[in-house]
């Protein structure tokens, strides 16, 4: 099992809670002209906030894995030009869900809980709830 979370990059994602959702199924089809486990391809701020989650929770794939650690706090990440989309091991989701909205706000990215369905959080303070 995972617990999955993303940011994203609050300048074009919708602050509406169900136009929010329909941009989140659009961009968690992966459709865009790229491989998603390379940070170089989202905007600077996600790229940031990336740089700094990988200290703590290393990526499973791309330029920055380590395929000899298997340590529970590896995770997969899906990296798109506005979103990046996290999915952590059970054992670690309550220390993850913590460093992933305090970096979020670090480096002024949005934050939505995938998994627990949370409020849809932008970096300027507005909280939407989802319905």
């Amino acid at each position: 099992m995972s617990y999955d979370m993303m940011v994203f990059d609050p300048a074009v994602a919708p602050r509406d809670a169900a136009a929010f959702l329909e941009w989140y199924d659009a961009q968690t089809e992966w459709s865009e002209k790229h491989e998603y486990d390379d940070p170089a391809v989202s905007v600077p701020a996600l790229q940031a906030w990336f740089a700094a989650i990988v200290e703590h929770f290393p990526p499973m794939n791309g330029p920055l894995a380590d395929d000899e650690d298997d340590r529970p706090e590896v995770t997969d990440y899906s990296v798109g030009q506005h979103v990046i989309y996290a999915s952590f091991a059970d054992s670690v989701a309550e220390n993850a869900h913590g460093l992933v909205q305090v970096l979020a706000n670090a480096h002024q990215v949005g934050f939505f809980d995938a998994s627990g369905d949370g409020p849809i959080v932008f970096p300027d303070g507005t909280v939407v709830i989802p319905e």
